[in-house]
């Protein structure tokens, strides 16, 4: 099982209701990537977003600025937000990461949480799901073929066009996100695409539905076992010591939960809320290293997983809140759960 981390690009709010400057965060990220790759985690992704709460609408520039100071870590989206972007363009920026990293991109392609990509770029909502499936279909047959005829609904025909530059060994590794539909399941069964949930409320037991519809689909359209993978995405956040991480952590999370919720109509997040979550039922892992490493198990053993990504900036925390959280997860939770693995 990949062990990662995920991002959103969070800006820190501080209690004056003072946003931090984007240019700051974007450097920390940077740092933040860096030493990811320094304590040996696996893989590394980052959120698309236009909202003046998170810090990186093009994850493709964080990606290539990160894949200069790191070697190993695999760099990627999550999520690439293909409704309202061209297939094209997000095929060549995604290819030339993957020649500057010597093959270390990855783009998953989602809906997004939020829309505030559709006005951005001119689309309309009522074509939600007609544009998310038709720009998926020719960003994989991008992907196959380098030369393509194409003609679609929503973008201009493509007549024998070459796309270029290529991805190391011709073939960019694409994943799907997936919020818990079971159309979308369905989908990306069928086309054989690896898959990502986002499990960030409630009982994590509840999608076990979901993982098993997706893995039976995914056999059923004679997809090759070998090749099957399926990862978790769950806030997550790491301390030395539990109530004190918790007790930290508290007053960001709920901060960003109700930030989101006014737009969604939420009610206000609740401490009690937050107690479930960090239980050994609810969907999230803060906590310490033996919490991490005993929660990352139980999702491995009930879902089958192939990719654990720690959604770890929610709120904004410190970067060098951040960075601790960081070290332990690569340097005392990760080693752990692989050798429990073996």
């Amino acid at each position: 099982m990949e062990l990662g981390i995920g991002m959103f690009g969070d800006l820190q709010v501080n209690a004056k209701g003072e946003v931090q400057p984007a240019q700051q965060r974007l450097q920390e990220i940077i740092e933040e990537i860096k030493l990811m790759d320094e304590v040996g985690l696996d893989f590394y992704g980052i959120g698309e977003h236009h909202r003046p709460d998170y810090a990186v609408s093009t994850p493709e520039i964080i990606l290539a600025a990160a894949s200069t100071v790191t070697k190993n870590i695999k760099l990627g989206s999550a999520v690439s937000v293909l409704s309202s972007s061209d297939p094209v363009k997000l095929y060549q920026s995604f290819a030339t990461i993957d020649l500057i990293s010597n093959g270390r991109a990855e783009l998953m392609a989602g809906r997004g949480s939020f829309i505030e990509s559709f006005p951005l770029f001119g689309y309309n909502l009522q074509d939600y799901d007609e544009l998310y499936e038709e720009k998926l279909e020719l960003l994989l047959k991008i992907n196959k073929e380098q030369k393509i005829s194409w003609k679609g609904k929503f973008r201009p025909e493509l007549a024998n066009q070459e796309i270029l530059p290529r991805a190391v060994d011709n073939n960019l590794k694409i994943w799907v996100a997936i919020g818990g539909t079971p159309e979308s399941v369905e989908r990306a069964g069928r086309l054989g695409l690896p898959v990502i949930f986002a499990i960030i409320g409630g009982n994590p037991a509840s999608f076990k539905p979901l993982f098993d519809y997706y893995k039976k689909v995914y056999q059923a359209y004679g997809h090759d076992m070998a090749k099957f993978e399926v990862g978790v995405h769950m806030h997550s956040f790491f301390g030395e010591n539990s109530a004190e991480t918790a007790e930290y952590y508290y007053p960001l999370y709920s901060s960003q939960m109700d930030r989101v919720g006014r737009s969604r109509g939420w009610p206000p997040y609740q401490k009690n809320q937050f107690d479930f979550g960090r239980s050994k039922d609810g969907a999230l892992i803060i906590g310490d290293a033996n919490e991490a490493i005993d929660k990352i198990l139980a999702m491995k053993a009930m879902f089958g997983l192939t990719r654990f990504s720690a959604h770890m900036d929610v709120g904004g925390p410190s970067h060098s809140a951040m960075m601790k959280s960081i070290e332990l997860f690569g340097t005392k939770i990760a080693p752990k759960v692989r050798e429990a693995l073996k």
